[in-house]
Order: structure tokens, then C-alpha cells, then sequence
């Protein structure tokens, strides 16, 4: 965050950035975030989140910079991932259409269009609508005459 002080730039970041490493010079983590900082000019919410939190081991730091470090923070945009779904299949098969393919082929195992859609059926390919229908009626015919 950039604040004015009598027309020259106060960064709060660059200044908690070297706080932090002034008080442990072997930080890897500070010291990447200072890198990065002098290369992009800014850090992700992450970085600043992981920042504030080695920033409030400090005990020197100014309470004021973490408040406008915790400030520039909630400003920030959050991505937000959506909830994992469970997919539902998009196929469900019909149980009483494969029971009355299965009783026309007990009765007539040689039945061409129907021995082509219990195939179908068996693959869990769908069935349209026309096709129950012609089903339907091949059951109504030769099993409920």
C-alpha cells in the first residue's frame, strides 16, 4: 500500500519486507518475496498473507504497518474455486426396458430389431424415445397378446 508523506512515496511492504529480514537475514521465504517484490513491483494475496504472518513474529515491527499490510490484504480479490460437484451419469438406464427386452428375447431369441437395441442397451448407449416406443410395442404384441 502506498501512502503520501509530504509528496514522497511511503511503502509499507518494502518497509515490513526489510523489517522482517533485518530481524532474520536467513529467511529464504523474506528474502524471495523481496526478489520478487523488486522484480514485479507487487506480491500475489498469498505472498502478503504469508508476509503478515512472519511479519507479526517481528517484535519491533510498528503495529501500524501490519494494520496497513492487513488492510492492503482485505482490499484484495479472492479467488474463489467452485465446490467440487459429484457428477451425476448422464445416461441412467431404464431397468423395466431391459426386462422387457430380455422376456421378447426369451421368447423370440432370433428378433433382429430387438437383439440390436438390448445390445445397445448392454453398452449403456441410450435409447431414444422412438425406440422405447417401438419396445413397447413389440411387447405389447408378442408377449401380452
Amino acid at each position: 500500500m502506498l501512502q503520501y508523506m509530504s509528496g514522497k512515496k511511503l511503502d509499507i511492504i518494502d518497509k515490513v519486507l526489510n523489517a522482517c529480514y533485518a530481524y532474520n537475514s536467513d529467511a529464504l521465504f523474506v528474502m524471495s518475496l523481496m526478489h520478487q517484490y523488486e522484480e514485479r513491483g507487487t506480491l500475489s494475496k498469498k505472498q502478503l498473507e504469508g508476509l503478515l504472518h512472519k511479519a507479526r513474529k517481528v517484535p519491533e515491527m510498528p503495529s501500524n504497518w501490519i494494520a496497513t499490510l492487513e488492510a492492503t490484504i482485505l482490499k484484495m480479490h479472492t479467488k474463489e474455486k467452485a465446490p467440487a460437484t459429484i457428477n451425476t451419469p448422464v445416461f441412467v438406464q431404464d431397468e423395466e426396458l431391459g426386462k422387457k427386452m430380455e422376456a421378447i428375447l426369451a421368447k423370440y431369441p432370433q428378433h433382429k430389431r430387438v437383439v440390436f437395441l438390448y445390445a445397445r442397451y448392454k453398452k449403456l448407449e441410450p435409447i431414444n424415445t422412438a425406440e422405447k416406443t417401438e419396445i413397447e410395442k413389440f411387447y405389447k404384441l408378442l408377449i401380452k397378446h
